[in-house]
């Protein structure tokens, strides 16, 4: 173990070229070509090992982190790695240092202030750096001594910014919790009232059809009754018309009857002239019948 531990200091040592006292992610992204590993697994080393989640590696954070890792499988060719850099000789294990002799001032400074953000964590409270960084130029430049005062500042402004961005979240967090408990709330009165009220609609439709079987039952009723009068009607219409067949019917016959009486009549006239005439004839023969007579007994008197 105490070997692990003076491994992970040596390591600590050769990724920390500035001397900063901390590791960031690109103090470690530098040693990327040497390294076994992809840039996303190497990423998820460094979160795992930056406990406080501050983006920056404290040396104990290093060696505790590191020392945990020697008992992992899946950090083995990162530990593995890291045994075989440390013994290689002290000349191949400068050149980033070399590395860094080579870079432009302006290259140098860019360099440090990302360093120095990403070891405050600035990049989640800022959305724009670029006020820090020339006030940070400014003093570098013509304050030089002020320096370490106003990075120290940053440290507890960022610090500050870090705890109220934590009490912000912790604050969302809990009005979520609270917004989440008010829809479940909500949701459970919604679910109640809907139940309420397919209750009462089932009650409703319950009653509406009783009524309307109710209702139903006394139309069929009437319409039954009214269908009994339609057939009594139907049956009085029938014999009304048979009435009428037997009336028209006596009609026609009695009709041909007064037509036979008519001609009968005729008849009767005809034949009571004819007799009126042959008895106007004999009153005439016999009033002649009855001169004659006179006459005769006349002449016999005589």
């Amino acid at each position: 173990e105490l070997t692990v531990l003076g491994k992970a200091q040596e390591f600590f040592q050769i990724c920390d070229l500035e001397g900063k006292g901390f590791i960031t992610h690109q103090d470690m992204q530098r040693l990327y070509p040497e390294l076994p590993l992809s840039l996303e697994e190497l990423e998820k080393v460094f979160v795992t090992l930056d406990a406080d989640g501050n983006g920056s590696l404290t040396p104990k954070e290093f060696t505790t982190g590191f020392s945990e890792f020697g008992k992992h499988v899946s950090c083995i060719d990162l530990y593995s790695y890291c045994a075989h850099f440390i013994s290689q000789s002290e000349g191949e294990a400068a050149c980033p240092v070399k590395c860094k002799e080579t870079m432009s001032d302006d290259e140098d400074e860019e360099f440090q202030f990302s360093n120095l953000m990403d070891r405050l964590g600035a990049k989640k409270v800022l959305d724009d750096e670029s006020d820090v960084k020339q006030l940070w130029l400014q003093l570098r430049k013509d304050e030089p001594h002020l320096l370490s005062n106003f990075e120290e500042f940053l440290v507890r402004i960022f610090s500050q910014l870090q705890e109220a961005d934590n009490e912000k979240n912790e604050l969302e967090c809990a009005l979520k919790k609270k917004i989440a408990a008010y829809d479940e709330e909500i949701q459970h009165l919604y679910e109640e009232m809907e139940q309420q009220i397919k209750k009462e609609k089932e009650q409703f439709l319950l009653k509406d059809t009783e009524r309307f079987q109710s209702h139903s039952q006394e139309l069929e009723c009437k319409l039954l009754s009214k269908e009994q009068e339609l057939e009594q009607l139907v049956q009085k219409q029938k014999r009304l018309e048979q009435q009428c067949t037997e009336l028209l019917s006596g009609k026609e016959e009695t009709k041909v009857e007064n037509t036979k009486l008519k001609l009968t009549n005729q008849e009767l006239l005809r034949d009571l002239e004819r007799t009126s005439h042959e008895l106007s004839l004999a009153q005439q023969q016999l009033q002649v019948l009855q001169e004659e007579a006179s006459r005769l007994h006349e002449e016999k008197e005589m």
